[in-house]
This record gives structure tokens, C-alpha cells and sequence, in this order.
């Protein structure tokens, strides 16, 4: 090992030969050949934080387990303990340099971790970097081990970390949905099918139902997340333990459950478990469900507010930022939009996962390199779109009563209300003149004489049209000629 304070690089050396590596880098030189040969991304793993600190959790479980065992002395495993828990707070992560799509089935990412690890535990021993003689990235920090358990167990753990905050933006982007939903509690518009009108609701409806998606979406994605707690610790290279010490997959299980707070479980079949890579395309899929269903609440946000006064009008967005650089005055939806666009890239990495699953091949895929990624980022961005749909959409719309009012009064939906009372002929004809004359359709029925203003304007009520009062038939129906109710 030679370190030249004057060039600040120091030698390693690997099985291909010997490469330079400054002098103050944490990683080494398989770090470093990763970099020469993956200049694909531009962006280092350490954009993942969780994954970062599961990859770390897992190096101090191993460290623990291997000297419960007797395979690692004391010594070496406290300090590989201790530097795996500097990185744990957070510390060391611009170190992890490695670029997130990689050949080599993430093999980078676990020397690059152990690189890491290992050079943070040579300083905490007071020894220089690169010091391998005394604590060996491979031989000690990588005890036990092979990246074909470290990497998926640690890509679980992170998902299972990350998957916390999103969980709760998505409960507090439920509440915000829900807060809209009384606040709009009375106030009536028409609801539509097909995109034309079809029998009245209220608004607050229409928002508890966004609520309610929202939910539902939280509850399959906690539900997913259980998949995630299967780790194949103790497989090594192909789920046969090669190398592993008698007693570490007991013992790293415990100590990874102890560190990480997840209740997880090994494997039954740890051959089965290091080739199989379902369980992420399973929590995949479910991160598409959330963004398409999120999409589709952004579409209807777009157009219950567009015009706003060619369009429908009914609600108004908070305005975030002017529209156009050639029309004055336009102000454009533009938060449901980039919630839009991050729904799309969310559909297309589950579609990069289902593939990358389909094609591993025997005992190993070596593609979970691209599927980490793919996942991973789908949360990150899907976390950020709630925020900024929350925080600078949803808490600021209003609603254009007056508006809805009227088109309530004018919609030939409300006869539907009127059914029970005055008949299917008769609601159908009332219906026609109301779209001939644009009148109010109350005021047609009382002039037909099929039923007195009280009575229409009890059935017509908030409380009836929406569905929250039960219709009750206290006055027989009027059977009128078509003729009388068109005239």
C-alpha cells in the first residue's frame, strides 16, 4: 500500500491491476472502476438516502452477527459497527459515488459500500485509508456475505424506509381532500357521465370521493410493503450460504430487525428467494395504481376548473404562475399537470421493472440495479408531486357557487329528482322543453301543475339531489299529457 501525500492519490490494488485514488476518497478501487465503466445516469446512489443507510444497516448487522458467532474478533467488528452507524445519521453519503444503473447485478454498490464503510472504520482506528492489511473491505466489512444477499435485502429495507413518507404526504393529501369535502358540504353541481350531464350532486361529493381513491390506494400500498420483508440474508452468491458462517443467518436476521425497527423474515427457500425478484414488481405495480388513480384526480381537477370562462368553471385553482407568454391574463393548472407527467414516468418505470423481472435468468437477475432505480425514484417523485399538489393546489381551491347554482337550476338532470312524483313520460318531456328553452326546470313543473313550489323545491333539495336524504313518494304521481307539459 503506498500513499504519496504529495499527489494526493493513493495505490490500490484489485485482481485487474492497480488504479490511483485520491487521497481523501472514502471508496476505492472498485468504486472506482465502476465510475470509468458506468457513465450512464449522471447520478450517484447516494440520490437514494434510505438506500444508503439500508445498505449500511445491513453491513452492521452482518458486523454484529459475525462476532456473536465467533466469525469476525471484536475489534474489527466494533469498528465496522460504528462506521456503519455514522453512515446510518447520515453521514459519508456523498461518498457513495457509484452511478444507480451499473452491470454487475449491484456488485458496485456493495463494494462501494464496503469501501466506504471499511475506510470510515481505518480513521475511527486511527489508521490511513486504504489500510486494507488491517481491515479488509472484503475479508471483514464483506464477511458472510455476497452482494446477491446484501443488495436485495438492503433495496427492501430502503423501499420499506422510503415508502414511510410517502405513505404519510399520501395521508395528508387524503385529509386535505377530505377538509374540501366538507367545506363544499352543500353545494350543489351537476355530475356527469360520459362528459355530459347527468343527475346533480354536491361538490363535496365529488372531492370525498378523491378522499376515499386516495385511501383505498393508501391500504394496497401498506399492504405491498409486507413483501418487501422477505430478505435472503445468508444465501450469498446463489441461496446455498457458500462462505456464510454456521449460525450468521439466525443471527444477522435478529440484529437487522433489531436496527431497522421492520419485522423481517428470511426466506423458506433462499435459492428460489435470490433468483426471484416478484415481490418488486408486486410493490411496482402498485405504485402505477396510485399514480394512475392520483392522474385521473388531476384530470378531473383540470377540468372542473378549465375556461374560466369558455370552460366549465366550477372550481378555481390557486393561480401559481402566469400562463402564457404571448396571451395576457391566462393562468394554466399547472400543479395537476406536473402530477400528470410524474404519473406517466411512474407508469413507464413499472413497466422497466416488469421487464427487468422477466429477465433474470437461473439463480440470479442481474437487472436489480435498474429496478432499484426505477422504484426508487417513482416514490421520490411521487412523494414531491403530493406535497406540491397539497400544499399548492387542493388547500387553495375554491368553489364557484354561483355558477354551480345556476347551472343546477337550468340542468335537465334535476327532473331525474322528479321522477318518482310526476312520471317517467312526463320527466322525459319536461326534460325536452327545459333543453328547447334553457328554462328553469322548477318552474316548468309548477306551471305544468304536476306538483305546487314546495314540493318541488323539497325534492330538489341539497340534501335529496345528492343522495343524503332518502326520497320518500308522499304525493301520487300526476300523470299529464305530453302535449300539456311541452305547451
Amino acid at each position: 500500500m503506498a500513499l504519496d501525500a504529495m499527489t494526493r492519490t493513493r495505490t490500490e490494488t484489485d485482481s485487474l491491476g492497480s488504479l490511483e485514488i485520491p487521497a481523501d476518497a472514502y471508496w476505492g478501487i472498485h468504486t472506482a472502476r465502476a465510475l470509468e465503466n458506468f457513465p450512464i445516469a449522471k447520478r450517484p446512489i447516494s440520490v437514494y438516502p434510505d438506500l444508503v443507510r439500508a445498505l449500511a444497516m445491513v453491513k452492521q448487522a452482518s458486523a454484529r452477527a459475525n462476532r456473536e458467532i465467533g466469525a469476525l474478533d471484536h475489534e474489527k467488528a466494533d469498528l465496522i459497527d460504528r462506521a456503519a452507524q455514522r453512515v446510518i445519521d447520515g453521514e459519508f453519503h456523498d461518498e457513495f459515488t457509484v452511478g444507480v444503473i451499473q452491470g454487475g447485478a449491484g456488485t458496485s454498490t456493495n463494494m462501494n459500500a464496503n469501501e466506504v464503510i471499511t475506510n470510515i472504520a481505518l480513521e475511527l482506528a486511527g489508521r490511513k485509508k486504504g489500510d486494507y492489511a488491517f481491515l479488509s473491505p472484503i475479508d471483514d466489512t464483506n464477511r458472510s456475505q455476497s452482494t446477491n444477499d446484501v443488495y436485495p435485502t438492503a433495496i427492501k429495507i430502503g423501499l420499506a424506509l422510503t415508502l414511510q413518507s410517502l405513505l404519510e404526504e399520501l395521508k395528508l393529501l387524503r385529509q386535505s381532500f377530505l377538509s374540501k369535502s366538507e367545506e363544499f358540504h352543500d353545494v350543489l353541481k351537476v355530475g356527469r357521465t360520459q362528459l355530459q350531464d347527468a343527475v346533480p350532486m354536491t361538490l363535496g361529493q365529488e372531492f370525498h370521493g378523491f378522499a376515499t381513491t386516495l385511501g383505498e390506494d393508501y391500504n394496497r400500498l401498506t399492504e405491498n410493503a409486507y413483501l418487501l420483508y422477505e430478505i435472503n440474508m445468508g444465501a450469498t452468491a446463489i441461496g446455498t450460504g457458500i462462505t456464510a458462517h454456521a449460525g450468521y443467518g439466525g443471527a444477522v436476521l435478529r440484529h437487522l430487525r433489531q436496527i431497522t425497527g421492520l419485522d423481517l423474515e428470511t426466506a423458506t427457500d433462499l435459492v428460489e428467494s435470490t433468483s426471484d425478484t416478484g415481490a418488486f414488481m408486486s410493490f411496482s405495480s402498485s405504485l402505477k395504481r396510485n399514480a394512475v388513480k392520483l392522474s385521473k384526480i388531476c384530470n378531473d381537477l383540470r377540468l372542473l376548473s378549465s375556461g374560466p370562462q369558455a370552460g366549465l368553471g366550477e372550481i378555481n385553482l390557486p393561480a401559481r404562475q402566469a400562463g402564457s407568454s404571448i396571451m395576457p391574463g391566462k393562468v394554466n393548472p399547472v400543479i395537476p399537470e406536473v402530477v400528470n407527467q410524474v404519473a406517466f414516468s411512474v407508469v413507464g418505470a413499472d413497466m422497466t421493472v416488469t421487464m427487468a423481472v422477466e429477465s433474470g435468468q437461473l439463480q440470479l437477475n442481474a437487472f436489480e440495479p435498474v429496478i432499484a432505480h426505477s422504484i426508487y425514484q417513482s416514490i421520490t417523485w411521487m412523494r414531491q408531486a403530493m406535497w406540491t399538489l397539497r400544499v399548492n393546489c387542493v388547500d387553495g381551491i375554491t368553489a364557484n357557487r354561483e355558477r354551480l347554482g345556476a347551472m343546477v337550476g337550468s340542468s335537465v338532470g334535476v327532473v331525474t329528482a322528479l321522477t318518482p312524483f310526476i312520471g317517467y313520460a312526463a320527466a322525459a318531456a319536461l326534460a325536452k322543453t327545459a333543453l328547447l328553452t334553457h328554462r328553469n326546470v322548477a318552474d316548468l313543473v309548477v306551471e305544468a301543475g304536476l306538483m305546487t313550489r314546495d314540493e318541488v323545491m323539497k325534492q330538489i333539495s341539497p340534501a335529496r339531489l345528492s343522495g343524503l336524504q332518502a326520497v320518500t313518494a308522499a304525493i301520487p304521481i300526476v300523470r299529464a299529457a305530453d302535449s300539456v307539459v311541452e305547451g
